[in-house]
């Protein structure tokens, strides 16, 4: 079957059946790439330079659909955290806004961020100091704030400095260790 011989109203009835069908349409209207992305958010991949309208139906469907599209805006991104926050290892430049919106949903997402912000660093360790052992290379202050929450922690920074043991230290004995 030629797709590209069927009317628009046509095409939308195949691609209810099956939203994958899109990938035979030359060029489909939004009317039908609507539909598609109704019936499967991931028929998004088969869609070229799809509009924002059509990113973010894909999305509310299928938070992992983003993985499928090059440079989602960021209201496209922040659409796909909230609906799957472990979206966020799909998009490769996540903001600071972002970042931020994914841990507040899932403090363990962070090993999902490559690079993540100090603030993000900042509000992770709050929740869990513990996940300082996957932040890669941590600041002298992000050390003092995890070590401050839990002493312990120490164990998870690789070669700390003398400050940073000392402080390890005074708060064993502080959280009586």
């Amino acid at each position: 079957m030629d797709y590209n011989l069927l009317s628009e109203e046509e095409q939308i009835k195949e691609v209810q059946k099956n939203g994958n069908s899109i990938q035979f349409i030359k060029e489909p209207s939004e009317k039908v790439q609507l539909e598609a992305i109704k019936k499967n958010g991931n028929s998004i991949q088969f869609i070229k330079e799809p509009s924002e309208k059509v990113q973010l139906e894909a999305i509310k469907k299928n938070g992992n659909s983003i993985q499928f599209i090059k440079e989602p805006s960021e209201k496209v991104q922040l659409e796909a955290i909230k609906q799957n926050g472990s979206s966020i290892r799909y998009i490769k430049e996540p903001s600071e806004k972002v970042q931020m919106k994914a841990i507040e949903e899932n403090k363990f997402l962070l090993l999902h961020i490559k690079n993540p912000s100090e603030k993000v660093q900042f509000l992770t360790l709050e929740k869990e100091p513990y996940l300082i052992k996957y932040i890669k290379e941590p600041s002298e202050e992000i050390m003092k704030f995890a070590i401050r929450k839990d002493w312990r922690v120490i164990n998870y920074i690789e070669n700390p400095s003398e400050e940073i043991k000392e402080l390890a230290e005074i708060h064993e004995n502080l959280q009586g260790g």
